[in-house]
């Protein structure tokens, strides 16, 4: 054989190495794999073969899939994830047959909704030998994620990378056209246990020592006995009574309330209290009405209860520019919050924040890539004391800001900050991003 020829059938190889990298091999998925939801997906796959094969970018179709073996997760859990490509996007061109066991996958899950972010996923160095002009098989690759949100979370198929090992090693990139690709699998996460939705109110929010008080309650369990307790702060008084929850989870009860330390009335179900299968405490105060002696007078005067309420300092923040192919951290501050509770009652409040994606043009940026710092501090004289949320990624789940606890006594004045960063992608679009930072006070 002739040089030219030599290097004729040498470029062959390569080539038809090339072409089957970006299609990969056959790998059997995980045991134990359950996904009743999964659909299988096509969409538009950009990929590149090495340059050495001389090949140009093939543009096709991949039809995928994404399975997972716990579709309904709590918080906390791990997910093992499987994307299958099942139809790869070309053929082997060549009458050259490729040999076993030479392709390696691996690539990315796409996350959205309750969750973003990508999670990686491989597969085994494992393929059938191809017949010269045969159909590629499929393959698979598998990974893991932590939950980290309740709620729904969409998986994608994304952009996923062939490593041969055949004459050379050789990587071929393919990549989602239009991302994000079709959803082919979503999860349901929950927060480890029912949200507690059970909820109390009081016929008046006060009365004379062995006045009785009406409670009425709803969302508790059918039918389920419900104790009716005074409280004293965070400690339970002795006066008790019970009512039962209909049908509906509903009730209505009376509580004789004799302690005068007392400063709320809760509900709860079980043989104790529990902020799982309770509600309250309802601010209540005992009326000092002892006799008065002879030759004396009584004083009255009222303290009137106010509202929780907050105000801000301003409703736009401007973060500093990055640049297009560096990306980075783009900073800002959050305009002062100042949160007045003056309902001087036994509950504390909590200051929360969720954020939508940052849209731009024909481009976003996710929600999850915005993180805070928060800052919070308590005005002398102030009852409670104001605890600042932890620092880390808002999202569009969420994120405590700032919050005080319950008390004998609740109330005060209060400043709340945070340092914001959005993290941006380096080849983000130019131009400019917003979105919408939603502040409740509950």
């Amino acid at each position: 054989m002739g040089p030219i020829n030599r290097r004729r059938r040498w470029a062959a190889l390569l080539g038809a190495t090339a072409l089957a990298v970006t299609v990969g091999g056959t790998l059997a998925a995980p045991a134990g794999a359950v996904s009743a939801q999964s659909v299988d997906v096509e969409f538009a796959t950009h990929c590149v073969p090495p340059p050495i094969a001389g090949i140009p970018p093939i543009d096709g179709t991949t039809t995928a899939n994404i399975t997972v073996d716990n579709a309904s997760p709590e918080v906390g859990d791990t997910v093992t994830v499987t994307y299958t490509v099942v139809e790869p996007a070309a053929s082997n061109p060549t009458d050259l047959a490729l040999p076993a066991d030479i392709m390696t996958p691996t690539g990315k899950v796409t996350l959205g909704g309750a969750q973003t972010g990508d999670v990686t996923v491989a597969g085994p160095k494992k393929n059938p030998p191809v017949p010269g002009k045969g159909v590629f098989p499929s393959f698979s690759m598998t990974g893991t994620f932590t939950v980290t949100a309740p709620g729904a979370i969409t998986l994608s198929p994304g952009d996923y990378n062939i490593h041969t090992s055949y004459i050379l090693e050789l990587d071929t990139p393919c990549t989602v056209t239009t991302p994000p690709a079709p959803v082919s699998e979503t999860v349901t996460a929950t927060d480890g246990g029912q949200t507690n939705t059970r909820a109390i109110a009081l016929g008046s929010a006060s009365g004379g020592s062995g006045d009785s008080v009406t409670v009425t309650g709803s969302d508790f369990t059918p039918g389920a006995t419900v104790t009716l307790a005074g409280r004293s702060g965070d400690t339970q008084t002795a006066d008790t009574a019970t009512a039962t929850a209909d049908s509906a989870g509903a009730f209505s009860g009376s509580l004789v309330v004799t302690d005068r330390t007392t400063t709320g009335v809760v509900a709860y179900e079980g043989g104790a209290w529990s902020a799982d299968k309770g509600a309250g405490p309802a601010a209540y105060v005992v009326v000092d009405d002892t006799p008065v002696p002879d030759g004396s007078q009584k004083l009255t005067t009222t303290v009137r209860a106010g509202t929780l309420s907050m105000s801000q300092a301003g409703d736009a923040v401007e973060l500093s520019a990055v640049d297009f192919g560096k990306g980075g951290a783009s900073e800002g501050a959050l305009r002062t919050v100042t949160v007045k509770d003056f309902r001087g009652g036994p509950a504390g409040w909590s200051l929360t924040g969720k954020v939508t994606d940052f849209t731009g043009p024909g481009a976003k940026i996710e929600a999850g890539k915005l993180s805070w710092n928060p800052a919070c501090a308590t005005k002398a004289g102030s009852p409670s004391t104001c605890r600042a949320g932890s620092s880390g990624a808002v999202g569009s789940s969420g994120a405590t800001l700032a919050s005080t606890p319950n008390g004998t006594l609740t109330g005060g004045e209060f400043t709340v900050d945070a340092g914001l960063s959005l993290n941006v992608p380096a080849f983000t679009p130019p131009g400019s991003y917003s979105a919408v930072l939603t502040l409740t006070l509950a």
